[in-house]
This record gives C-alpha cells, sequence and structure tokens, in this order.
C-alpha cells in the first residue's frame, strides 16, 4: 500500500486530490496539509512513501518543501525516503526544471483530467515494485535503467505500425499471471492467438525491456525461447 500525503493550500483542490487518490487500489491518503511547514511535519509524523505537492503555498514554495524532505532523508539513520509528484498551476520553465532537479518524478500542470494523475500514481507504483525487484536482485540491466529514467509512462509507450495496443495488453496480462515463464506456445494458447502473433509482441516486450528472455535446451533441434515479464 502506497501511503500519499496531499499538499495544496486550496481546502477543495486537496479534497479532489485525495478522492482521486483514494478511488485507486493500491493507494491510501494518510494526510492532508495546506501549508509548507505543515506538509514538514506531517512528512516527519506520516512518513508517507508519495508526496503530492503544489508550488504555490502560503509560507514557502513546494520546490524548498521538496528540498528540506531531502536534506531530511540525508539527515536520517532509518533510510525512509519519499517520492514527490507535483500538481501545480505553476508553468515557468525554470520552476520546472527546479522540480526535476530537486528530484520529482513528475510535474501535472493544471487543470488536468482524473485520468493524468491515475496514470502518474500507476507509473509511481510500477516504479516501486521494479525497484523492490531490483533490490532482490542486487544489480540492474540498462533496460531497466532506461525504463526507470525514461520521461514518459510504460503505458504511454506507442506501439510499432502492425502492433494493436488491445493484443499487446492481453499479452501482457497473460505474461504477468505466469511469472515463471512461457515459450510462444504457451503464451497464444493461453491468450488464445495463433504462435505467429504471441511471439511478434513477446519480442517487442523483450526488445523495449519488458520482457527477459531466456534459452531452455531440450535434447534435439533448436533452444526453446522463453519470456518472462519484468515489468
Amino acid at each position: 500500500m502506497t501511503k500519499v500525503l496531499v499538499v495544496d493550500d486550496d481546502f477543495m483542490v486537496a479534497k479532489l486530490h485525495s478522492r482521486c487518490v483514494s478511488a485507486m487500489d493500491g493507494f491510501t491518503v494518510v494526510g492532508v496539509a495546506h501549508s509548507g511547514a505543515e506538509a514538514l511535519r506531517a512528512a516527519e509524523r506520516l512518513r508517507p512513501d508519495l508526496v503530492l505537492l503544489d508550488v504555490y503555498l502560503p509560507d514557502m514554495d513546494g520546490i524548498s518543501v521538496l528540498r528540506e524532505l531531502r536534506a531530511a532523508e540525508e539527515r536520517g539513520e532509518d533510510g525512509h525516503t519519499v517520492d514527490a509528484l507535483f500538481i501545480t498551476a505553476a508553468r515557468d520553465a525554470e520552476i520546472i526544471r527546479a522540480a526535476l532537479r530537486a528530484g520529482a518524478l513528475h510535474y501535472l500542470i493544471k487543470p488536468f483530467n482524473q485520468a493524468a494523475l491515475q496514470e502518474q500514481l500507476r507509473h509511481v507504483a510500477s516504479m516501486r515494485t521494479r525497484f523492490d525487484e531490483l533490490a532482490e536482485q542486487g544489480e540492474a540491466r540498462q533496460a531497466d535503467v532506461d525504463q526507470i529514467f525514461g520521461t514518459r509512462p510504460p503505458g504511454s509507450r506507442e506501439l510499432p505500425k502492425g502492433l494493436a495496443a488491445h493484443t499487446a495488453e492481453l499479452v501482457e496480462r497473460t505474461l504477468r499471471r505466469h511469472p515463471a515463464g512461457l515459450s510462444a506456445t504457451e503464451c497464444a494458447e493461453s491468450g488464445s492467438l495463433s504462435r505467429v502473433s504471441a511471439r511478434r509482441y513477446l519480442e517487442y516486450f523483450a526488445d523495449t525491456g519488458r520482457a527477459e528472455v531466456t534459452l531452455r535446451y531440450g535434447g534435439t533441434g533448436r533452444p526453446e525461447r522463453r519470456y518472462r515479464w519484468v515489468g
């Protein structure tokens, strides 16, 4: 469960953001703050995983709040860290750059629709899961790093010509249901696809770093390619 602190000086906006977060599986709002000082106190007390942060606050700007949070992390000894997603009307390029340099995961400009915020929340959840997996592995591949430092959430990638989004989602769901991995034939049977079609989507996921390919050698003939979803 990802614990979220909502920070916005507008009480109604904070309530709307809180409602949007609460509607997402895997997220819970642990607190709401309406000023920078209140946000820092709440972060220390509630220890959220994610802060939804406005730039314009009555006592200090959101960039400064994030810098204070980062400084507190460096002083701490328990290893607790917090991610930040800016939600603000500030459009100034230097402010956006400052948010990035302070360590924000993303920056949403008001007004936006609920789907845009929910997409970013899904991205946060995916990132947290990926970091947990990498921590268990102990090291990362370049594809892992490229995914983490990408500028867009995975769901917003454009598919190559000839591939359909609904089929890609079907293959992804099939792989996720089989964490030990599947061959193209097994994926095709599970998803009611042709083997050729399943193989195209599996190779696409492998090329973009979202599936890992291993070879299983049998008695004779070519080794079987097996695909495992890695995010």
